[in-house]
């Protein structure tokens, strides 16, 4: 059973850095695809960025390209999310995923098995 935590979440001025990293652990990781999602106070939980395991192409959701990038280290069987320019809107809980989605599913968090507990990012203006 694949199991994921992550990790580097924490309190930052707006204009400021963080990077995010999950640890894989339980089971192989090579075939999964690895998303990040976020759940703002009040809201859904919505899509950040995915990386499919045999691409170096991630997806992000408009808000957060050019300032978040997806990085994916097989080796060690970690993903991170590093975000840079941070806007007091990107303030939620992060979590990190695993599935298998197709193509048209892979901002769907109903396509990801393997989730997370989250970590809080919160952006201080």
């Amino acid at each position: 059973q694949v199991q994921l935590v992550e990790s580097g979440g924490g309190l930052v001025q707006a204009g400021g850095s963080l990077r995010l990293s999950c640890e894989v652990s339980g089971g192989t990781f090579r075939g999964y695809t690895a998303a990040w999602f976020r759940q703002r106070p009040g809201k859904e939980r919505e899509f950040v960025s995915a990386l499919r395991p045999t691409s170096s192409n991630p997806y992000y959701t408009n808000s957060v390209e050019g300032r978040f990038t997806f990085v994916r280290d097989s080796a060690r069987k970690t993903v991170y999310l590093q975000m840079n320019s941070l806007k007091p809107e990107d303030t939620a809980v992060y979590y990190c995923a695993a599935g298998t989605p197709i193509t048209s599913t892979v901002r769907a968090h109903s396509a990801y098995a393997h989730w997370g507990p989250g970590t809080q990012v919160t952006v201080s203006s």
